[in-house]
């Protein structure tokens, strides 16, 4: 009997992987050791391109073939209830903004209190700085109104002269008898 190892028997079932070898008997030979077994190894597939999102370093982006979905409609809002503006609430809305605006105007006032000498055509006076400047404010806000206030007045008068001549443009279109009948 030799010691080199003897190959196995060729339709020599082998034990499933993990389950215990069987003893042998005393004596008896020790079967051959068979070479670990390499893992299978797996068929070649074309590459799949990868999921959406999902950058493969070596693969070029892909984008899938199919559309996408179309996006659901949205759902409609439940009906509101919406108040309308009146002129009450928009008296209200100028009351506040315009108690803030001279809130601020007594502010700026008070800061400058000191005395300035003021002439204006022959009259002269002292007055708070901050109510000279407040007065000179005033007074460029009226010229702007002046100015404002002829313009509206020429567009009046424009538009009551258009008014004017429609008007006897369609009295005279009522009082001229039909076209000939056919």
């Amino acid at each position: 009997m030799s010691t080199d190892p003897q190959p196995a028997p060729q339709g020599a079932p082998l034990p499933p992987q993990g389950a215990p070898l069987p003893r042998r008997a005393p004596g008896a030979e020790a079967p051959p050791e068979a070479p670990p077994e390499a893992p299978p190894e797996a068929p070649i597939l074309p590459e799949a391109p990868a999921p959406p999102g999902l950058a493969v370093p070596d693969q070029p982006q892909t984008t899938p073939e199919r559309p996408a979905p179309a996006p659901s409609p949205p759902a409609r809002p439940l009906p509101q209830h919406r108040i309308k503006r009146t002129r009450t609430s928009g008296v209200w809305v100028a009351v506040g903004f315009f108690a803030v605006v001279l809130l601020l105007l007594l502010i700026f006032i008070l800061q400058n209190g000191a005395e300035v000498s003021v002439s204006y055509m022959g009259a002269h006076g002292r007055l708070p700085l901050g109510v000279a400047l407040l007065l000179s404010a005033v007074c460029g806000v009226l010229l702007v109104v002046l100015a404002g206030a002829a313009r509206i007045s020429q567009l009046r008068a424009v538009a009551r002269r258009h008014r004017r001549t429609d008007a006897r443009r369609a009295k005279a279109a009522v009082s001229e008898p039909a076209g000939p009948a056919r």
